[in-house]
């Protein structure tokens, strides 16, 4: 773990606190504005939603695969050094996006702005629990504010430059603006010193690279993966099976790994509840009656107000609590959301939006909480597994999207009722996901004095 930031001399939280939140406004940014651009894209490079999905899981894999290797290596580079890296990928997948001319194109430069999200969440995750150590969950909340409150500024720049007929690229392109705002602030903020704890074990780094090609191999459309007996099941449990191994060299307790396992897992389900159906309002709400984009800007802006003020609510409920009342209050919007239309979608929105306002906060939280053990990594390996699911499951709702349309045209719907019987069949499979968290919150619930009784054990 890293040394604490209040005993490096001349350190200004604030100053630290701030340039986090706004590299979060870029990577929420390029999540709203990219939703945005998906009919756009759709049309002039002539994709399908299939292959829409694999663009999107581009951001969701490069994401994961800065948040492994940097997470473990965060006390070797430290948080500066990460955070350079994170200003190069946003650079570099920004220009490379607006230049693209194509699938291919798309792919590698939504790979290098994913990578960069990446690199933000494993800089500053820990450098912020570090800075906040005895309010770690409050904090990191106020830390992801910015995540919803990045998409309610994104998405509002989407509707209103598109309303005014500006392309795609110039939508792209004013992310530059924020991007060269924290990359100054990186060259003229002084970091904290962080606590190296020896050299770096090479097996576990050759073992993280591993685990980095398993999930390339997973994540990227390839025939290869296809073809074997589990299809990605196969290496998705050897990557996990790796990572286990880790965890438990790491910190000396099976129980550790035991309890990282079984979050990363939870992590996978919040995260497609909340980012997957975010990801795809454009697509899911299109005929719905209410404007994508507006419906986008509330729910996040209800998002961050609400972790803003997750103190208190953290306190009544405790971390499990909060969660087991986020899977329900999921569940009930995204069913509503399914059923309704017109100005109804709004008010099934703001269930949505109470429901997946505490999710990812609170799920790193509670791993900085209860496995302090596994420091920087154990954080951000659960913050991995969430993106990583959306490059699982970012082309299925895509593939659920382009089945439901077809199903539908079959039947002979035509028109804004196609586009409305699409979207409510991604969205009827989109509401399994909270359901099966309540049923593991509720688990969690019952054993969780047991489990912060042995978090320091």
């Amino acid at each position: 773990m890293a040394t604490s930031i209040a005993a490096n001399e001349g350190i200004n939280r604030k100053k630290l606190f701030w340039l986090s939140c706004i590299s979060l406004i870029v990577t929420a940014m390029t999540f709203a504005i990219r939703a945005g651009i998906l009919t756009q894209l759709n049309e002039e490079f002539s994709l399908s939603d299939t292959q829409l999905g694999w663009v999107n899981g581009m951001a969701f894999l490069g994401f994961p695969l800065a948040m492994v290797i940097f997470g473990y290596l965060y006390n070797w580079l430290g948080p500066r050094l990460i955070m350079i890296f994170a200003f190069i990928g946003h650079l570099l997948g920004l220009v490379l996006t607006i230049t693209a001319g194509g699938f291919l194109g798309l792919l590698i430069s939504t790979f290098f702005i994913g990578f960069a999200n990446g690199s933000v969440e494993a800089a500053c995750n820990p450098m912020i629990a570090d800075m906040y150590e005895d309010q770690k969950t409050k904090w990191l909340n106020r830390f992801h504010v910015w995540f919803p409150g990045g998409i309610v500024i994104g998405a509002l720049v989407s509707k209103f430059m598109t309303d005014a007929g500006l392309g795609w690229q110039p939508q792209i392109g004013i992310m530059l603006i924020p991007t060269f705002i924290y990359g100054f602030m990186i060259f003229t903020t002084k970091f904290p010193k962080v606590e190296k704890q020896g050299g770096i074990d090479s097996l576990s780094l050759i073992l993280l690279l591993a685990v980095m090609g398993l999930l390339v191999l997973i994540g990227t459309p390839n025939n290869f993966i296809n073809q074997l007996p589990m299809t990605f099941v196969g290496p998705l449990l050897l990557a996990l099976a790796i990572l286990y191994f880790i965890v438990v060299k790491m910190t000396g307790r099976h129980r550790d790994a035991i309890l990282l396992t079984v979050m990363m897992g939870i992590m996978s389900l919040t995260a497609t509840s909340e980012l997957g159906t975010q990801q795809w309002v454009e697509k899911i709400l299109a005929s719905s009656g209410a404007h994508p984009m507006l419906i986008l800007a509330m729910v996040t802006g209800l998002m961050a107000v609400g972790r803003f003020f997750a103190g208190p609510v953290i306190h009544a409920l405790n971390p499990v609590g909060v969660l087991l009342m986020s899977a329900i209050l999921t569940a009930l919007g995204l069913y509503l959301m399914s059923q309704t239309s017109g100005g109804m979608v709004y008010l099934s929105a703001i269930i949505f939006a109470l429901g997946v306002c505490y999710f990812w906060p609170t799920m790193i939280g509670f791993t900085g909480e209860y496995i302090p053990k596994t420091g920087a990594l154990g954080m951000s390996l659960v913050g991995a597994a969430g993106m990583f699911a959306l490059t699982i499951w970012n082309p299925v709702i895509g593939g659920w999207i382009d089945a439901a349309r077809a199903k539908a045209t079959a039947e002979g719907v035509t028109g804004n009722a196609l586009e409305a019987a699409a979207g409510a069949g991604a969205l009827t499979k989109l509401i399994y996901f909270p359901i099966i968290l309540i049923g593991l919150f509720a688990i969690l619930y019952f054993f969780h004095k047991k489990i912060a009784a042995t978090a320091e054990d």
